[in-house]
């Protein structure tokens, strides 16, 4: 898949998986279920569900090193500056053959373009806050993400594959 037709299926989870009601229940399903997958399958992760001003969630599974909590901070500045997932960010800025720094003057000592963090969107409302994993390579971080969000949301996985 070429790196704009991935943005674009990126573009199209994010409008997909929007929540009609979020709460700290909420939040505690989906990172439940998170670190439970990753439990199970050996992933070195740290899990993070924030609200812009309040963290609802977090897990650091045994693997995972103390920089992970940085680039969570990163990548969930990203989603709260953009109202965008850092991954789709991050390859929209590849496609065009660019950087966060060139473009926007980011430092990437705050912000994070490598995917793992997905908006947390209100239906009526807009991007409330942002679910993060780091651990992984970008692109299972970020599935990971859209996997839960699917399994909480009644939603089919199979339907926001980014395989071509």
């Amino acid at each position: 898949m070429d790196l704009n037709a991935l943005v674009a299926a990126i573009k199209r989870q994010e409008e997909a998986l929007v929540f009609d009601r979020f709460d700290m229940e909420t939040a505690w399903q989906i990172g439940s279920t998170l670190r439970s997958w990753a439990e199970t399958g050996f992933m070195p992760v740290v899990i993070d569900i924030s609200l812009f001003n309040r963290r609802l969630f977090f897990a650091a599974l045994p693997g995972s090193v103390p920089d992970n909590e940085e680039w969570v901070r990163r990548k969930r500045n990203v989603v709260q500056r953009y109202h965008q997932s850092s991954y789709r960010f991050g390859r929209d800025l590849a496609a065009k053959n660019d950087t966060m720094t060139n473009r926007y003057g980011l430092p990437q000592a705050d912000y994070a373009e490598h995917g793992g963090a997905f908006p947390i969107t209100l239906s009526g409302t807009g991007v409330i806050g942002a679910i993060v994993v780091s651990g992984l390579p970008q692109e299972e971080d970020h599935m990971l993400i859209v996997r839960a969000l699917c399994d909480v949301l009644g939603h089919e996985f199979a339907h926001f594959s980014l395989q071509g």
